[in-house]
């Protein structure tokens, strides 16, 4: 019988005087944010030119899409399970490795079917990411500082598919559109090194951890042994956990309208040349940015102050949808092309108020199955982006570039809906 793997001993010996190891992990797992997102919306930017080299159709277009976000969405929780299982340190060392190949594989695709089957498997790589970052730093941040947590993070990712989209642009006229995705793929490998590197399961594994640090931790957290089998039937049959769930399916649908077809829209319905579209559609995702880190960072602050952790996270998030939705509207009703960019910069912005908050429900209701419980949720806002690229064909198709977003802004408001009966004080099971 195979023996089970070990975790990495704990450190009895250490330095005196504070440390801010917690920080410098934190910075590695926005890094690997912003590379999802990179990696992600790479293809974005260029689909003007695929399509034109191919010959695709948006119907097939939107094939090669939704085949990243069905690989993404069903192995989100074969994802989660594998950090629970194996750790985060190992974990995302694969997964980070696996999908940066296929990455970079893209390029190499000769038709639509030879696309759509690596694009899958990109998906099947980065369905991972998430979940396991968010068990990475489950044993790593104070509960007082999740919220800005998951909000950096998650803006560090909105921040990568920001710049993304006039670097492929620049790399598509100068080089080409398969240059850009080599050129992603690889900057995945080397982040994939040095989190093996740097990065250990507990704060008891990493020599750097100074005793203040680690009491500090310890003190917030606790000290308790990594657990293995992950309850899921408990996870599965909480009402909270499918709230959440059905809020994350609206969300990502407008998610996916915006990452993945603003630069398309920009450029088909208004008028932009490539380097305009690369510009002007990265300027929402920038907005994004923001609304990332202000959104964690006020969940925190209010639930500091007033001690109402549930109203904290139900505020922030609901206030951010409902003016997502409010914005989409005359951003799809203006004539004016630039007043249509602001417009959707105020959106996504207010869009991206909810996703610190959203993130920091399973680390506040899971404990040591955050990684399992933000699997589930994840699974299902991406069968929502899933479904988007067929439901935006289709609408664009009969009704025009308008209806999927006025169907983006409905679903904001249904979301907000759902944020309401989610408690984050609302522990799943007893520790």
């Amino acid at each position: 019988m195979r023996p089970e793997p070990t975790a990495t001993a704990p450190v009895t010996a250490r330095r005196a005087g504070a440390t801010h190891v917690r920080h410098i992990v934190l910075g590695l797992t926005v890094a690997a944010y912003m590379i999802t997102y990179m990696d992600r919306v790479v293809i974005s930017a260029a689909v003007p030119t695929i399509r034109k080299e191919f010959g695709f159709s948006l119907a097939t277009m939107a094939s090669v899409i939704a085949a990243f976000r069905w690989g993404y969405a069903l192995f989100q929780i074969p994802g989660g399970w594998l950090g629970d299982r194996i750790g985060p340190r190992r974990a995302l060392t694969i997964i980070v490795a696996w999908w940066s190949v296929f990455t970079s594989a893209t390029a190499l695709a000769w038709g639509a079917t030879s696309m759509v089957a690596i694009r899958f498997l990109f998906g099947v790589g980065e369905a991972g990411a998430f979940p396991i970052a968010t068990r990475s730093l489950s044993r790593w941040i104070l509960p007082a500082e999740r919220g800005f947590a998951q909000g950096i993070t998650h803006a560090g990712s909105r921040l990568g598919a920001a710049l993304t989209p006039s670097l492929v642009v620049l790399l598509i006229v100068r080089y080409g559109w398969r240059t850009a995705f080599v050129s992603f793929g690889m900057l995945g490998l080397i982040w994939a090194a040095v989190w093996f590197w740097y990065y250990r399961d507990t704060p008891h594994e990493h020599a750097s951890v100074g005793d203040q640090e680690l009491q500090l931790i310890t003190g917030s957290l606790g000290a308790r042994p990594p657990a293995k089998k992950v309850p899921w039937r408990a996870i599965l049959s909480n009402r909270g956990v499918w709230n959440l769930c059905l809020m994350y399916f609206c969300y990502n649908y407008c998610l996916a309208v915006y990452l993945d077809w603003f630069p398309t829209y920009l450029n088909s319905h208004r008028g932009f040349n490539l380097l305009k579209m690369g510009f002007y559609s990265s300027l929402p995702l920038l907005a994004g940015t923001f609304g990332d880190l202000l959104g964690g960072w006020l969940s925190d602050i209010w639930a500091k102050r007033s001690g109402n952790l549930p109203l904290a996270r139900r505020g922030v998030a609901i206030f951010g949808f409902v003016l997502a939705g409010a914005a989409t509207v005359p951003a799809q009703l203006t004539a004016n092309p630039i007043a249509c960019v602001w417009y959707s910069c105020i959106a996504f912005f207010a869009l991206e108020l909810t996703v610190g908050v959203s993130w920091a429900i399973p680390l506040d209701t899971g404990g040591d199955f955050a990684g399992s419980v933000s699997a589930i949720m994840n699974m299902c806002g991406n069968i929502g982006g899933a479904i988007s690229p067929s439901v935006l064909a289709y609408l664009v198709t009969a009704y025009g570039w308008e209806a999927p977003f006025l169907v983006a802004a409905s679903l904001c408001i249904i979301a907000a809906m759902l944020f309401s009966r989610i408690d984050a004080s609302r522990r799943i099971f007893a520790e």
